[in-house]
């Protein structure tokens, strides 16, 4: 508000401030003198925005589809990539964060610097409509899965099993498409991990799998290339990094929605690829396996 000592921060420029700091990164001190305002009037531009972006406009972009949307996104899929009822691509990818000060060597990831992970669920068109921020980078991508409402949200079968198509006699409801990272389900399908004692047609059913999840990376890889605060570690504490990770994401989704022009560009010098988790032992036949194996003859029969 306005005081006798000073006029208030008007509402475009705390934005400014905040989608700067979000698309470039840069330390707080440097917006600091370039907006030419206090260094605790940044930080809590970004962290007002944050929390706007969180409540109002999160519910509005990132949602569950219902069953007409299910069907439209499956229908994309098949065009584009020729495997029929899938509807999103999962994945996860570290965001760089400071050492917290509580337990932080649960966030020393495998890669050796301290993370977060983002989970991200993305339609054919590069959109998310589901987010898991703040696992430590330490965890498993197939545990983050398990503890998420995602796990619990696609679990009973009721959303995805509601437009089912019969597949080489199976009865296949929608399904998502993940790394060999995460556990075969009846609604979550993914790659053979054994490439060197695979038969012609499991090849097949593993470059149609690969071919339609490069859409999860290219979507992180535009995400991090328009929001930059996500490719260093911040200068801020825990919890408002995985705000500006949600917000981002957000972001992002309003970009494409608008048809942002994005130049597809190199992140750091080289390309957004994250490197698959490795995959848990499976004892015993998976869940899934009558569906991937009905996949397998459907792709057989179209090569």
């Amino acid at each position: 508000m306005n005081t006798t000592y000073r006029l208030a921060v008007p509402v475009r420029k705390r934005v400014a401030i905040a989608l700067w700091k979000l698309a470039t990164g840069i330390e707080y001190r440097t917006i600091s003198h370039l907006f030419g305002v206090g260094l605790s009037t940044v930080f809590n531009c970004v962290q007002d925005f944050c929390d706007s972006v969180i409540k109002v406009l999160l519910p509005q972009h990132i949602t569950t589809p219902d069953a007409a949307k299910l069907v439209e996104i499956a229908t994309f899929f098949h065009n584009r990539w020729r495997i029929p009822q899938v509807v999103v691509a999962i994945d996860g990818s570290h965001i760089p964060i400071i050492a917290p000060d509580e337990y932080p060597r649960d966030y020393f990831n495998r890669k050796g610097w301290h993370s977060i992970i983002l989970q991200g669920v993305v339609d054919g068109r590069g959109l998310f409509w589901d987010v898991c921020v703040g696992y430590a980078g330490s965890m498993h991508d197939a545990r983050v899965l398990r503890q998420s409402n995602l796990c619990d949200q696609l679990s009973d079968g009721e959303l995805l099993g509601q437009n089912k198509k019969i597949i080489s006699g199976i009865n296949v409801g929608h399904y998502l498409i993940g790394d060999p990272a995460y556990p075969m389900q009846n609604w979550l399908m993914k790659p053979f991990s054994d490439s060197e004692r695979l038969s012609p047609e499991q090849h097949t059913y593993n470059y149609r799998l690969s071919s339609a999840r490069s859409v999860v990376e290219t979507a992180f890889g535009r995400l991090k290339g328009r929001w930059r605060c996500l490719l260093k570690r911040n200068d801020c504490k825990l919890e408002l990094s995985k705000k500006m990770t949600l917000t981002c994401c957000v972001l992002h989704n309003i970009c494409e929605e608008h048809g942002d022009n994005f130049m597809e560009e190199r992140v750091d010098g080289q390309l957004h690829i994250q490197p698959p988790g490795q995959a848990l032992p499976e004892h015993g036949e998976p869940e899934g396996a009558d569906i991937r194996a009905a996949l397998i003859n459907y792709f057989s029969r179209e090569e």
